[in-house]
């Protein structure tokens, strides 16, 4: 049997006018882990005192493999950490520990971060001050830090759905492996790289394991501008949040599948509440995915046909028959009803053209049928932030969805049915999915919290926060100014 390979260990001192701590720090390194340790880096981040030459002095009389950089330039705590990382990745350590070099964390525990990331375990360890109660307050934390730190720790836990006792510990180990699998080298030059690197090990879906550390506060000089850092920290796991639930940067197919709506005040709740109401005999169920709604249909009793450019898997379960097709070319000739109801639900938005469809659709519906469907608005309040900075660009999900090829407002949309024979008959304006704010119980009191607050904004300014409209649609019987009195 070939011997074990012993796995690369090194530590990464970051250190900025670190004159009188430096040496220390390193002396306080305890034998045990002196005697494995392969690596030492020390980074000195252009010092303005003698860092750099205390290191120098420390590398040529002791028996530490000691290595020395000074950057010509400060790079900025994140940028020291990034120039660090990437030395140790491609001198070839398995793992890294981050030490600082003012003796704010303990190096004589040291180990305890390393021992969980040996043998390939594991992405990340973090030391935390806030496992042991009472420790942090105790080890001369001051109060505003403590609270600070409970506070910002809470909402990032929250957001980002990590249940860390502590986000700002500056005591960590890595597996250099992890860090490969993340674009670290792109976070924050400054003091929330920390968080960003915490974000980009979970989307990788890498573990972070926390082990207790004791807080010790000195003569320190806190380099930390408290109110930025909270602005950065809060700003970043908010876009984490974001991206998870699809409002963020990435690419959607037309052809992935749509998941169904819920909530009580969703565009399918609508929908399914409405043609229960109806009560039609026939349904014709356009850009149907994978049929979920058609599900709701059918268990209340109607004939449901379904269209889609693609044959999900499942469909043939959710529906009494299937029709393949592209919509852009309008509903397809084998399909011919008479409908009692045709549903469009987060369809026309997807179509070059939506007008074919919504003419097609007219020789499908009976003679009193109605045409239900949902679109996204445009002039929400997100779209017109995204312009209004300069940040447009499109999402994974939601009303600028990658798929989307049409966007509408409320006259806009109201135009084009009306040019396309329609009268609207009711409509109703809906509100960010609830899902996106809290994936706990219905009943939580967040959820709550929004419903209420969702009542009350769309009820005072509906073009400004619906999310989407849900629109009954009927062949035009009456004049378009009583049709857009109902699309009021």
């Amino acid at each position: 049997m070939g011997s074990e390979v012993k796995e690369q260990v090194g530590v990464l001192v970051v250190a900025y006018n670190a004159v009188s701590t430096l040496a220390e720090v390193l002396d306080r390194l305890p034998e045990s882990f002196r005697k494995k340790v392969q690596h030492i880096l020390v980074c000195d981040d252009a010092s303005s005192d003698a860092t750099h030459l205390v290191a120098l002095g420390y590398q040529s009389t002791s028996d530490l493999p000691l290595t020395v950089i000074r950057h010509d330039v400060n790079l900025g705590y994140g940028g020291n950490q990034k120039a660090g990382y990437r030395w140790c990745i491609d001198n070839g350590l398995d793992i890294v520990v981050l030490l600082h070099g003012d003796g704010q964390y303990s190096p004589e525990i040291i180990e305890t971060l390393v021992s969980p990331l040996e043998g390939g375990s594991g992405g990340a360890v973090f030391g935390s001050r806030m496992m042991v109660k009472g420790g942090a307050r105790g080890g001369g934390m001051p109060l505003y830090k403590f609270v600070g730190n409970k506070i910002l720790t809470y909402f990032e836990n929250r957001l980002a759905g990590l249940s860390l006792t502590e986000w700002h510990s500056g005591y960590r180990a890595y597996r250099t492996d992890a860090l490969r699998l993340i674009p670290f080298e792109t976070y924050s030059d400054n003091f929330d790289f920390d968080t960003e690197i915490i974000l980009g090990l979970h989307k990788a879906g890498k573990s972070i394991t926390e082990v207790p550390i004791p807080t010790y506060y000195g003569d320190e000089i806190s380099r930390v501008n408290g109110l930025k850092y909270a602005k950065d920290v809060l700003i970043h796991a908010s876009k984490h949040r974001m991206e998870a639930v699809g409002l963020g940067g990435g690419i959607r197919s037309d052809t992935n599948e749509y998941s169904l709506k819920r909530d009580e005040l969703s565009s399918h709740s609508i929908l399914v509440k409405w043609i229960s109401q109806l009560q039609p005999k026939q349904v014709l169920d356009l850009g149907c995915s994978s049929g979920l709604l058609s599900a709701e249909l059918r268990a209340l009793g109607q004939h449901v046909t379904g269209v889609d450019i693609a044959k999900f898997d499942g469909i043939l379960n959710n529906v009494d028959v299937f029709v393949e097709a592209d919509l852009n070319l309008g509903v397809p000739p084998s399909v011919s009803g008479p409908f009692d109801v045709v549903v469009a639900g987060d369809v026309l938005e997807h179509l070059v053209s939506p007008h074919i469809l919504l003419a097609s659709a007219r020789r499908c519906l009976a003679k009193d049928g109605s045409l239900l469907v949902s679109v996204p608005n445009f002039a929400h309040w997100y779209p017109r932030l995204r312009v209004l900075t300069g940040t447009f660009d499109y999402d994974q999900r939601g009303i600028i969805d990658s798929g989307h090829v049409r966007f509408f407002t409320r006259k806009s949309f109201q135009a084009l049915v009306e040019r396309a024979g329609y009268q609207v008959i009711r409509s109703a304006p809906v509100g960010l999915p609830v899902s996106i704010v809290s994936k706990k119980e219905k009943s939580s009191i967040m959820k709550r919290i929004v419903l209420v607050v969702e009542k009350l904004v769309l009820s005072v300014w509906p073009s400004m926060f619906a999310y989407q409209y849900v629109l009954e649609l009927k062949q035009t019987k009456i004049s378009q100014t009583e049709s857009a009195q109902n699309f009021g």
